[in-house]
């Protein structure tokens, strides 16, 4: 498989709209409310997608045969530094279309920002998962991430239990 990791352009927005909400619908069915993942809308996807990289919100994007098949959302900060003082860059989001996981993809973009975040002088990166997320929690497990927290997290209008990861990037 000739995957080509490159940062993500506007052009980009419709596909990683597309991946992400079937991201959730898949991956969050029988954990998140039905009622919110039937109604994620695809324009309003769209609009935070474009939103973020015209704010210079880094995204990368893993193309196969001229498709978008995945994407990941880092920062070289923290959104709340103040709940992660070890932490100085986070993995905000990583999503395989569903048909395409465990081909080694999500491992791609991974490594691909884990590099990036390394050339950028960073150390300790965090990521978050829904605790009952499995698949998820193993892959991110595998990638050498430790929990740090289990903090709950606003979907919709309920709470979900969000483990935290952490990754001593330092020494990857």
């Amino acid at each position: 498989m000739d995957i080509i990791i490159r940062t993500a352009t506007i052009n980009d927005v419709g596909q990683i709209a597309k991946i992400k909400i079937e991201g959730w619908q898949t991956a969050y069915k029988g954990i998140i409310d039905n009622d919110f993942l039937d109604n994620m809308n695809l324009n309003e996807e769209i609009k935070k997608r474009k939103n973020n990289i015209e704010n210079g919100v880094d995204i990368i994007v893993a193309e196969l045969n001229n498709e978008i098949v995945g994407f990941c959302l880092y920062r070289n900060y923290i959104k709340e530094p103040e709940n992660y003082h070890n932490a100085n860059c986070e993995l905000s989001a990583l999503y395989v279309k569903s048909s395409l996981k465990r081909k080694g993809i999500g491992s791609k973009l991974m490594k691909y920002v884990i590099q990036k975040l390394k050339n950028q002088g960073k150390t300790q990166m965090i990521l978050g998962c829904l605790k009952e997320n499995s698949p998820s929690r193993t892959f991110y497990e595998k990638m050498g991430g430790k929990i740090i927290k289990i903090e709950n997290s606003k979907i919709g209008n309920k709470e979900y239990e969000e483990v935290i990861y952490e990754y001593d990037i330092s020494n990857m």
